[in-house]
């Protein structure tokens, strides 16, 4: 995209918000601060969501305002020829506005003094909620500067929103300009993984000692040498019983011939994340049970995939998932039937929660558990109550969001058996997950991650080679 292209993009997104401000409003976006590693060493800089759907800009210490009548004031750090040697160029508030298409700029040192400015006479101020610590006071002493100026005629505004519902809301669907980063992203993390596999595979074939780590650490080069800047979450590599944790990181333990590795790992290319999920045999081969759990993890993702289409629910994929599952963990014998009943007992009293506990998919985006409401906006007044059989609280469902064309979420069932006595010995200690990325479409849904395969065959074939 060239620069005049992203300077349309971002300046149409922040009309788009101005509009929603009502009459008198006005937001106030800041950046990520940065953040201390240990002693004199930071955290590598990663700027907030919010701010960079807004600007584009990827500077620390940094401010966005915008008012309803769409102009936007920018702060940002001062050019400083002294402090640039160390830390790298700055834009400067003087470059901001050809730059990043705002109205204006000021270095962010003069935030005290001009934002009680700009919120003088303005009737509702928006910010994001419980996001940033010490926010709400920092308006609070703007705020009151402002009171202060009421015996000349100043108007104080007299409200305070969420701004994170108005951009969730925007952030929810993708333009096309985002979905082509998503599909790179997608593409970059697949062959990811395909380098991860045939790493195992070929260390397996030559006796090496393979740990978890070294899979990592072709993750790590893969993203890097594709323009990634950074992983998009901790990447979760697993091998054998490890991947029953869910969180579980790469470590050193580690990979043994006949193992199973689950790898979750994906890639953050210019502000937004891939997500993918495979789960392997470590040395290119399946055994029996592994490729019975394992096509019955696929066809519970065969299931949620075609249920992901617009007009549907957001749970859709959820349940066809789980009732792939729970049937499936009744005929492998992961469920005593004698003890849980048939399929619908099994689902309405959620038994299948021993072995599959977390849902099948969230949304993606700019974060990898990213914004907007799993609830459709014009029911959430619908509401209706529950029992959950397991804990015994009352829950309060409302009807789930309808998926329309261009939201994106990841579709991730999986299976986890831990060692039990009334589980087959040869399922014990397996945890496979598969994962994908999909973006809803006008007839269905597109799977923007399939570069790396899911077929037990496929799988094989490419660990052969």
């Amino acid at each position: 995209m060239d620069a005049n292209t992203s300077f349309a993009l971002y300046a149409e997104r922040r009309a788009r918000l101005a509009a929603l401000l009502g009459p008198g409003g006005i937001a106030i976006v800041p950046t990520a601060p940065e953040r201390t590693r240990n002693r004199d060493s930071e955290y590598l800089f990663r700027f907030d969501s919010y701010f960079y759907y807004l600007t584009g800009f990827t500077e620390p210490n940094a401010w966005l305002v915008i008012t309803a009548e769409g102009e936007s004031t920018l702060f940002c750090n001062p050019k400083d020829l002294e402090r640039e040697i160390w830390d790298g160029y700055r834009l400067g508030p003087e470059a901001a506005p050809d730059a990043l298409g705002v109205q204006r700029a000021h270095p962010t040192p003069a935030l005290d003094s001009e934002l009680p400015k700009l919120l003088e006479n303005r009737r509702t101020v928006w910010f994001p909620f419980a996001i940033h610590a010490g926010l709400e006071g920092r308006i609070d002493g703007w705020l009151q500067k402002v009171r202060t100026r009421v015996r000349y005629g100043a108007l104080c505004p007299d409200a305070q929103r969420d701004l994170c519902g108005l951009l969730d809301e925007m952030r929810l669907v993708k333009d096309a300009h985002e979905i082509a980063i998503m599909r790179r992203a997608g593409q970059i993390s697949a062959q990811a993984h395909i380098r991860a596999m045939q790493r195992s595979a070929a260390m397996i074939r030559a006796g090496e000692d393979v740990r978890e780590y070294h899979l990592d650490a072709e993750l790590l080069h893969e993203f890097r040498q594709h323009g990634s800047q950074y992983p998009a979450y901790g990447s979760i590599v697993a091998a054998g019983a490890n991947a029953c944790v869910l969180h579980y990181r790469a470590d050193n333990a580690p990979v043994r011939d006949g193992d199973l590795v689950l790898i979750d790992a994906g890639c953050e290319l210019d502000g937004y994340a891939s997500d993918i999920t495979r789960t392997f045999p470590a040395n290119g081969k399946f055994t029996g049970p592994q490729r019975d759990l394992y096509n019955l993890v696929l066809a519970s993702q065969e299931a949620a995939v075609a249920a992901t289409r617009p007009g549907a629910r957001f749970i859709d994929p959820h349940d066809a998932t789980v009732r792939v599952l729970a049937q499936g963990m009744l005929d492998l014998g992961l469920l005593n039937k004698n003890d849980v009943g048939h399929l619908d007992d099994v689902i309405e009293q959620r038994h299948y929660f021993r072995h599959y506990m977390h849902r099948t998919g969230h949304w993606l985006g700019l974060d990898v558990h990213d914004c907007g409401s799993y609830v459709e906006p014009g029911e959430v007044g619908t509401t209706s109550e529950r029992r959950d059989p397991l804990s015994g609280e009352i829950i309060k469902d409302r009807p789930s969001r309808i998926l329309r064309p261009g939201m994106v979420l990841t579709i991730e069932p999986g299976l986890y058996v831990s060692p039990a006595a009334d589980v087959p010995k040869h399922f014990w200690n397996m945890g496979i997950r598969i994962e994908d990325d999909a973006v809803v479409t006008e007839t269905g849904c597109d799977l923007m991650s399939r570069g790396v395969p899911v077929l037990a065959d496929e799988i094989e074939a490419l660990m052969r080679a």
